[in-house]
C-alpha cells in the first residue's frame, strides 16, 4: 500500500448463512479518487460498502485504512475514522426532526445538563447544508412524510457533517431529480479537489463513467473487472456485469404515439395546496403518459393524488366510462387502479413480510369464494406463478422481502399489481435502484400492459426513461403543468429541458 492509497481491501469475504455475498474481494481507493462500483442486483456491492461503513463485520480478509488495519465496530466508529455512508434504502428516523437526523447519534455535542439545545443543533445543521451547497430543508419538521429526495439530502448532510475523508454513496442518484443530481455531481467534484475520496454505486452506467475516475465491476460477489473510466464504454461495463453482451436498446423502437381514443381517466383542475395546482390531463386506453420535472415540480404528488392518497382542495379525478370520481385509495383499488410508489420499502411493500404475503394481499378480494372464503391453494398458486413469471431470485415464496435485492423487491412490487385485472397503472420511478437487466424486464412488462390496453401514468426523474417509453410527456414546474410534448414532435432531452427550466 503506497502513500497515495486511502483504502485497500484484500481477499474480503462475507457470508449470510449459505450465501457467499462477497468472495475474496480485493480492490483499492486512492486519495482524491472517485471510484465507481457496479454490478447486477445481488452482486455484493451494498454488502461490500456496508463492511467499509461498519454496518457488517467481515468474516475474513483485510481492510487497511491509511496503511493501518481497519475493522470498524459500528458506523459511528467508521465516522470517527473519517468514513461515512449514504445508504440505498432510507436511513432517517421518521419520528425525529430533520435537524436531529443530521446529527443522529452525535447530539451529545449540543447537550448541557442532559438537555439537547435544538437551537444550537439546528444552527449547526443549517451550516452543513450551506457549507456543501445542499438544498435547504425544514429542520424543525419531522422527516416522516417528507419526499424521498428531501430525506436523501438529510442523509447526505449527515454523512458530510463528519467531514469524511472517504464518502460512500449507495444508489443515491436515482432518488434525485435532475437539478439536485447536478448539485451532487458538483459536490463530488468539490470533494475530489479537496483530496477526499468517494465510492459511488449506481446502475446508470453512462453516469458512472462520466463522474468517476475508475470503475470496479462485481458479479456474483466477486471482482470481475477494474477499469479506468475514461478508457471504457457502457457496453464493456455491461458485458462484465452479466458475463455476456447486452444491448442497452430496451426502450420502445417506434417514435409515434400509439394508443386508442377512449379516455380511461380524466383529471381536471386538480389542486393539492403546497403540492400541485390546476393540473388537468386525460390518459387513454393503451397510453403511457409520462410526467417529468425538477425537484418540487409536483410530479410525484400527481401520482398520489390520482390514486386518492392526497386529498385535493379542488378538482376531480374521474373514471371516464362510468363517470365515477376517485376520492380515496380504496375507491381506486375497487376501480382496478394500481399505484407503485417511488419509495417501495416505506410506502409499498410489507418489507418484513414474505414474498407470498406481498404478492397475494392486493388480490385477496378477487380470490375470495362465494362465502368470503380464501383458498390457501389459490393463494399459494398465485404467489408461485408470479414468482416464476417474474424470475424473482429467492429461496422460496415464504422468504422475507427484506432479504431480497433491490431489483427482486421491485419485481414483486410491480408484479403483485400485474396479477390483477387492471385498467390504470401509476408508476412512480419504477426502475429506481435496479440494474440494467431488471430495467429491461420492467420496460418489457410496460410494453405488455400497453398492448393489453392498460393505461399507464409513468412518473420519472430519468429523462431518458420517459422519452424512451411515453406516448406523451407532461412537463411540470413548481406544481403546475408547463408543457405537453407528443412522441412524434421534438421528443429530445433538449426540448424537454427547455420547457422544464
Amino acid at each position: 500500500m503506497n502513500a497515495e492509497t486511502i483504502l485497500e481491501i484484500k481477499n474480503l469475504n462475507k457470508y449470510f448463512g449459505p450465501t457467499h455475498a462477497n468472495r475474496n474481494i480485493s480492490f483499492s481507493v486512492k486519495k482524491g479518487e472517485i471510484k465507481g462500483l457496479i454490478g447486477e442486483n445481488g452482486s455484493g456491492k451494498s454488502t461490500l460498502i456496508s463492511q467499509i461503513a461498519g454496518l457488517y463485520p467481515r468474516d475474513s480478509g483485510e481492510m487497511l485504512l491509511d496503511g493501518r488495519d481497519y475493522c470498524p465496530r459500528s458506523p459511528t466508529d467508521a465516522n470517527c475514522r473519517g468514513i461515512s455512508m449514504v445508504m440505498q434504502e432510507l436511513g432517517v428516523v421518521g419520528s425525529l426532526p430533520a435537524g436531529v437526523n443530521v446529527f443522529l447519534g452525535r447530539t451529545g455535542q449540543f447537550t448541557k445538563n442532559g438537555v439537547v439545545s435544538l437551537k444550537a443543533l439546528n444552527k449547526a445543521a443549517a451550516e452543513q447544508f450551506e457549507k456543501w451547497n445542499l438544498p435547504k430543508v425544514p429542520l424543525n419538521k419531522l422527516t416522516d412524510g417528507m419526499m424521498i429526495e428531501t430525506r436523501k439530502m438529510i442523509e447526505l448532510a449527515r454523512a458530510l457533517s463528519v467531514d469524511p475523508q472517504l464518502l460512500l454513496l449507495d444508489e443515491i442518484t436515482q432518488s434525485l431529480s435532475m437539478n439536485n443530481r447536478t448539485k451532487l455531481y458538483e459536490l463530488i467534484k468539490k470533494l475530489k479537489s479537496m483530496g477526499r475520496s468517494v465510492i459511488v454505486i449506481t446502475h446508470d452506467v453512462e453516469e458512472l463513467i462520466r463522474i468517476t475516475d475508475s470503475i470496479t465491476v462485481l458479479r456474483d460477489g466477486e471482482v470481475v473487472g477494474d477499469v479506468a473510466s475514461a478508457g471504457t464504454t457502457p457496453e464493456e461495463i455491461k458485458r462484465m456485469m452479466v458475463g455476456r453482451e447486452i444491448s442497452g436498446d430496451y426502450y420502445r423502437a417506434d417514435m409515434k404515439p400509439d394508443y386508442k381514443d377512449d379516455v380511461v381517466l380524466s383529471v381536471s383542475d386538480l389542486t393539492v395546496p403546497g403540492e400541485i395546482e390546476d393540473v388537468s390531463f386525460d390518459v387513454h386506453e393503451g397510453e403511457i403518459l409520462g410526467f417529468c420535472g425538477l425537484s418540487d415540480s409536483g410530479i410525484h404528488s400527481v401520482g398520489k393524488a390520482v390514486f386518492g392518497l392526497l386529498k385535493p382542495s379542488r378538482g376531480a379525478v374521474r373514471l371516464a366510462a362510468e363517470g365515477v370520481d376517485i376520492k380515496k385509495s380504496t375507491g381506486a383499488l375497487r376501480s382496478n387502479m394500481a399505484y407503485v410508489p417511488k419509495d417501495r420499502d416505506n410506502e409499498a411493500l410489507m418489507i418484513h413480510a414474505s414474498i407470498f404475503d406481498n404478492f397475494t394481499l392486493p388480490s385477496l378480494t378477487e380470490l375470495q369464494g362465494g362465502a368470503g372464503y380464501l383458498s390457501p391453494k389459490k393463494l399459494k398458486q398465485l404467489a408461485a406463478d408470479m414468482t416464476k413469471k417474474l424470475s424473482v431470485k429467492c429461496t422460496d415464496i415464504y422468504q422475507a422481502m427484506d432479504a431480497l435485492s433491490g431489483g427482486n423487491k421491485q419485481k414483486v412490487n410491480l408484479g403483485r399489481w400485474l396479477a390483477k385485472d387492471l385498467r390504470l397503472l401509476v408508476l412512480d420511478c419504477p426502475t429506481r435502484g435496479v440494474d440494467v437487466g431488471v430495467k429491461a424486464y420492467i420496460y418489457a412488462l410496460m410494453k405488455e400492459t400497453k398492448a393489453k390496453g392498460i393505461a399507464t401514468i409513468l412518473i420519472s426523474d430519468e429523462l431518458t426513461e420517459v422519452l424512451g417509453m411515453a406516448d406523451r410527456l407532461i412537463v411540470m414546474k413548481d406544481g403546475r403543468v408547463t408543457g405537453t410534448i407528443r412522441r412524434d414532435e421534438d421528443f429530445t432531452e433538449q426540448s424537454v429541458i427547455g420547457v422544464m427550466i
